[in-house]
């Protein structure tokens, strides 16, 4: 990585983490999308990314949700079962994320089906 790309890296890190003390507040102190608690948190963004940093398309997120994110194919499903509850959340980078996995997860598991069918029949 050039010194040009880690000092772009370096400052959306440095503008995300003013956000870090709205979304601690927002979170309570727990994962967004798992609700785990009494971990350490990381700012993530929903896709799709802006270009500059948007507090909105962030969320704090546990260890866990960080690596089975950045993974598909290591990614523990029945993990994910948490999110036929972030579904409701009242964070819409929460929901938009959570529809978006159990779109994912869909394909291969009963379980985020009927929470999809659930949702769109709430809509």
């Amino acid at each position: 990585m050039s010194k040009k790309s880690q000092s772009k890296k370096q400052e959306r890190l440095d503008q995300l983490n003013y956000f870090g003390k709205n979304l601690v507040r927002r979170c309570s102190s727990q994962c967004e999308l798992c609700e785990a608690s009494s971990v350490s948190l990381h700012i993530y963004e929903v896709e799709p990314v802006p270009k500059e940093p948007v507090l909105e398309h962030c969320l704090m997120i546990c260890d866990t949700c960080e690596q089975n994110l950045s993974s598909a194919k290591h990614m523990q499903v029945d993990h994910w079962r948490c999110l036929t509850k972030t579904m409701w959340s009242e964070v819409d980078a929460a929901k938009v994320l959570s529809l978006s996995l159990l779109k994912y997860l869909s394909e291969k598991n009963a379980w985020a089906q009927e929470a999809l069918e659930a949702i769109s029949y709430k809509l």
